[in-house]
């Protein structure tokens, strides 16, 4: 039973090496990616399903047992990220089927894709920091592939810098294993909790949180380290922007939850309350600013990635089961509904032929279903109820008074202000304004098809909020067995 924890690593690896062996047969990639990604969403629901009523299943490789061997663990946490990759990752591709020429999916996208999906869940069920360095690896290298993708002149200026900031976080992660290792002796997340409640070190060992901190920060693109995000994901189509700005800065962020509720919860009041509560205030604020000041589709997206970020980070920095359930349920929403959205960009652009807001106006008229789909997005990015993105925000806040920690939970409630400011903008001046498009254009660019691929998307955010309470009791049991390392602890080193 155990051996279902590798699959969703194993599947999309060995599917795209087959891939490669029909490069020239895109029909044939189409059919055999798109039954891939539903096969693996369906082992995503069982393995959470099973992991929900059962408990944490391991699965140690070779038979290898933990810490001396490589582990993959499948705890409530990561079972619900791998959910989450499944669910968003046949969205965007069958987008991508919709919206991308054949030129460019004969270019090794659909192989890259399943590559970028097997980093992704090999990151989320690993065991074991060195083998988190190799899926992150894993998924950085196709991640790169697929930032160029195309290769225009703005993408491979721009994703430079995605690529040489992700170098060197990979370094500084690297630096992170050798310290951790020469502290503590082992590598195994299990092993290491064990070690660092027994040692007396404690100023070292907030110089190591500090620094793997640093690397997830650049990953998950936290202040100040987010410069390199908004003009990366700015360039490559939506198809693939939807995917990276919906999911893979999450990787970053799980895996600072993972590492600062296992392994650097020693001193909470330093690293907790004090460092990470700084980060998420400013993330927030300073992401958001970019996004108000703004006038490009896509810029506006790109800069939110940044401020929604901080939201995630709060519930960890307030430390409480509560504040950790909003910041997972925020997670998802989010997760959800940014990918919706650059999706959404990606199909007003194929209508309009641009993403600057100014040349944009009136589609509300020409493209209703697309203008108030649109809409129900928005307004749940904002937080407006009864969609998911108030009942996420709600807890963060609640739990921010109940735990005194005013000074968040104004800078939250003052970027949530910002964020609905911003997302009206796109949809007065995009849909709402004069029209811009003839009525023959109009005729001629219907999207009905590609619409309908986002749908699902939308459909969760409004599911989420109308089914707040029964999320919220799962995400609760989420947050309250991270919050006990023992139930990690104990099952991976079977004590």
């Amino acid at each position: 039973m155990n051996n279902i924890v590798i699959l969703p690593i194993l599947l999309p690896l060995i599917v795209g090496v087959v891939l490669l062996l029909f490069a020239k047969n895109l029909k044939v990639q189409r059919v055999i990616s798109g039954i891939t990604m539903f096969a693996l969403l369906g082992i995503s629901l069982y393995l959470a399903h099973i992991v929900y009523y059962e408990g944490i299943k391991t699965l140690e490789l070779g038979n290898w047992p933990a810490p001396f061997g490589i582990v993959l663990v499948a705890d409530l946490l990561s079972s619900f990220m791998v959910l989450l990759t499944g669910i968003v990752g046949i969205v965007c591709l069958y987008f991508g089927f919709k919206t991308l020429s054949e030129a460019r999916l004969k270019g090794y996208f659909l192989p890259f894709y399943l590559f970028l999906i097997t980093g992704v869940n090999g990151a989320f069920l690993t065991g074991d920091l060195f083998n988190l360095f190799v899926f992150f690896e894993v998924m950085l290298i196709s991640s790169y592939i697929l930032i160029v993708h195309g290769g225009t002149k703005y993408q491979l200026r721009e994703s430079l810098k995605y690529v040489i900031i992700n170098i060197v976080a990979s370094g500084l992660f690297i630096v992170g294993v050798a310290y951790i290792y020469a502290v503590t002796g082992t590598l195994n997340m299990a092993d290491i909790s064990v070690k660092v409640a027994e040692l007396e070190q404690q100023g070292v060992l907030n110089v190591i949180a500090i620094l793997f901190l640093l690397v997830f920060g650049m990953k998950g693109a936290l202040f100040p380290l987010y410069f390199w995000l908004p003009k990366s994901y700015f360039g490559p189509p939506s198809a693939i922007a939807g995917l990276f700005g919906g999911l893979l800065t999450k990787v970053g962020i799980y895996c600072i939850i993972r590492v600062f509720t296992l392994i650097f919860y020693h001193d909470v009041a330093f690293t907790h309350h004090t460092v990470i509560m700084i980060l998420a205030g400013a993330t927030m604020f300073f992401g958001v600013l970019g996004a108000v000041s703004q006038f490009d589709f896509k810029r506006i997206l790109s800069f939110h990635i940044i401020s929604q970020v901080g939201y995630m980070i709060m519930g960890l920095a307030i430390f409480t089961p509560l504040a950790l359930a909003g910041a997972l349920y925020h997670i998802a929403h989010n997760i959800f509904v940014k990918s919706a959205l650059f999706l959404y960009a990606g199909a007003t652009q194929k209508v309009t032929g641009t993403t600057d807001l100014k040349k944009m106006g009136g589609l509300l008229k020409t493209h209703p279903f697309l203008g108030w789909t649109f809409f129900v997005a928005a307004m749940a990015m904002a937080g407006i109820p009864p969609l998911s993105g108030f009942f996420s925000k709600f807890a963060l806040v609640l739990s921010g008074i109940q735990e005194e920690q005013y000074y968040i939970v104004f800078v939250g409630l003052f970027v949530g202000i910002l964020t609905l400011f911003s997302m009206m903008k796109i949809f007065i001046y995009a849909f709402w304004g004069e029209q811009k498009l003839t009525d023959e254009e109009a005729k001629e660019r219907k999207i009905g098809s590609v619409v309908v691929t986002i749908l699902p998307l939308v459909a969760l955010a409004v599911i989420m909020g109308l089914a707040a309470e029964p999320v919220f009791v799962y995400l609760l049991q989420v947050s309250e067995q991270i919050l006990d390392p023992s139930n990690y602890i104990n099952s991976v080193l079977k004590e």
